[in-house]
């Protein structure tokens, strides 16, 4: 099995996205290189984010980038997404398997070594650690930075060191290079590219700077 490319991970929410189409913003972005995305919704109905995960699939079809939902193992099965992202107090990475079936993508929020001790490293694709900064997106109670990331990556590919690792929160040009450099498979990022005007543009940039960073 080829590894998740994380390499540039784009979160879609619809409170980081300038109230326009999620399905256009992934098409956009998708055209400018993103490699993987994921649907966040935390307040939206089920009805309404069935709905936009199905129009988000439709839209990244033609580029072959798959797409994740956040926490809803419910949406994900019900529009054919192709796998969950799940964190420490959603359903555990386990479960999601058992329903979504061997072939489904999934990832896991890393936050603290115990959270490293305790992953479920047979059923994961990846894993995303942080948050890394500050962020406006998501409250994070305290931002681990660069450090603190790699005090998590090492020991986590010690056990797995085929699974890809990403690092999440606060993540934009001014310092996706630091983080690529300080050996990140990939980044997720949310509001330097939603909240873009032109979305193409700032993920052919960002692209271009994370692939600018590889050793």
């Amino acid at each position: 099995m080829n590894p998740t490319d994380i390499s540039l991970y784009a979160i879609l929410d619809p409170a980081r996205s300038k109230g326009r189409p999620l399905a256009d913003l992934a098409a956009q972005a998708a055209d400018g290189g993103a490699t993987i995305f994921q649907y966040r919704d935390k307040t939206g109905d089920t009805r309404t984010m069935l709905a936009n995960a199905r129009a988000i699939i439709e839209a990244l079809n033609p580029f072959n980038v798959p797409l994740l939902i956040n926490d809803r193992v419910d949406i994900a099965l019900a529009s054919g997404a192709q796998g969950v992202h799940v964190g420490q107090s959603d359903m555990p990475a386990r479960d999601a398997r058992r329903l979504l079936g061997p072939d489904a993508i999934i990832g896991l929020t890393i936050k603290e070594m115990q959270h490293v001790h305790e992953a479920p490293l047979e059923v994961l694709d990846y894993a995303c650690m942080g948050g890394v900064f500050d962020t406006l997106s998501k409250d994070n109670p305290r931002a681990i930075g660069i450090d603190g990331w790699q005090e998590l990556a090492q020991p986590f590919r010690a056990k797995m060191p085929a699974l890809p690792v990403g690092a999440i929160a606060g993540i934009d040009h001014s310092n996706a290079a630091e983080v690529i450099e300080a050996g990140a498979d990939g980044v997720a990022v949310i509001s330097a590219l939603f909240m873009a005007d032109d979305v193409r543009r700032a993920t052919e940039e960002l692209k271009e700077i994370i692939e600018g960073a590889r050793p």
